[in-house]
């Protein structure tokens, strides 16, 4: 795979000695979706504001697309677009006006097809001659997009995009993101709603206090620490879990009415046929039973919770 985005031991610390990022190294495939995942002031939109060259570094290199984004800033940051967390559009301009003026500012040659294109994909085709202040909140995010998109970057990074963005919207922006990953447009995206990150991306990397603790691809990820409940629904109220059954670390629900039972899925054995057995030979009956796997957001909070 061509790697189009390399960060090698990138560092940054600020005025009085916050380091907000440490020693981070990362390679970001071409034609990927990669999401980047952290809490609150882990660092993502630090690294992203450095990549695209609004922040300056304090040690390390980033090469995008082979080019070293200092020495050859201008060259890099036109293979970029970026879709910023906060909304500064330009309040008295029309939609039409905003995405034509940002594909000028990157020394793009006009191209009404591809802005008519870009603006219909994002349903804001009837729109365009629109002032951006006269536009809802949505709307000015799906602006925000379609003037990263203006100029035809070859790498789109998404910091938050969809926050406070109904369904309809969300779900028409990721649209938009799969159909770019289709035309070779390398996505990086950081987002809040991570069962997005679960159906989008590619490859998932997360990083805490600075750090990137982990990098794995979205589907071996779920494979290996996923985990699955089994949910036993009991024909009578159940007092205790007895004694007999504590190495099963069985959790009885609220109402007292079911046994929940976690397994690894890596496991040679569930351990769920002992304990069935077990459960009839204690006399406890079920007349139901369901399980259940991990979702990436489990995952998430699992490996954050850890590091």
């Amino acid at each position: 795979m061509q790697t189009v985005i390399d960060i090698r031991g990138l560092t940054k610390t600020y005025a009085g000695g916050f380091e907000a990022l440490k020693n981070v190294s990362l390679a970001i495939n071409k034609s990927e979706i990669f999401a980047l995942l952290g809490p609150n002031g882990a660092g993502k939109t630090t690294l992203i504001n450095i990549v695209c060259g609004m922040t300056r570094l304090t040690e390390g290199e980033v090469l995008v697309d082979g080019h070293d984004i200092v020495s050859d800033f201008r060259l890099t940051r036109a293979k970029i677009g970026l879709v910023p967390q906060e909304m500064p559009t330009e309040s008295f301009e029309t939609v039409w006006n905003t995405c034509r003026f940002s594909r000028g500012l990157f020394g793009k040659a006009a191209n009404p097809e591809h802005l008519e294109k870009v603006l219909k994909s994002l349903s804001l085709w009837d729109r365009k001659d629109t002032k951006s202040m006269e536009l809802s909140g949505g709307m000015k995010r799906r602006v925000l997009i379609a003037k990263a998109l203006a100029h035809e970057p070859d790498i789109l990074f998404l910091d938050e995009p969809t926050a406070g963005v109904d369904v309809e919207l969300r779900q028409d922006m990721w649209n938009v993101v799969k159909a770019l990953r289709e035309e070779g447009v390398t996505v990086i995206l950081t987002t809040h709603y991570i069962e997005e990150a679960e159906q989008l991306a590619d490859r998932v990397g997360v990083i805490n206090h600075g750090e990137i603790i982990l990098v794995e691809e979205k589907e071996r990820l779920m494979r290996e620490m996923g985990k699955k409940q089994l949910t036993l629904h009991l024909y009578e109220q159940l007092d205790r879990v007895p004694p007999a059954l504590g190495k099963y670390n069985l959790e009885l629900s609220d109402d007292r009415q079911a046994l929940t039972y976690n397994y690894d899925t890596k496991g040679e054995h569930t351990g769920i046929t002992d304990l069935i057995k077990e459960l009839r030979d204690a006399e406890i009956r079920f007349n139901d039973l369901q399980t259940s796997q991990s979702s990436l957001e489990d995952i998430f909070v699992d490996l954050v919770h850890k590091a």
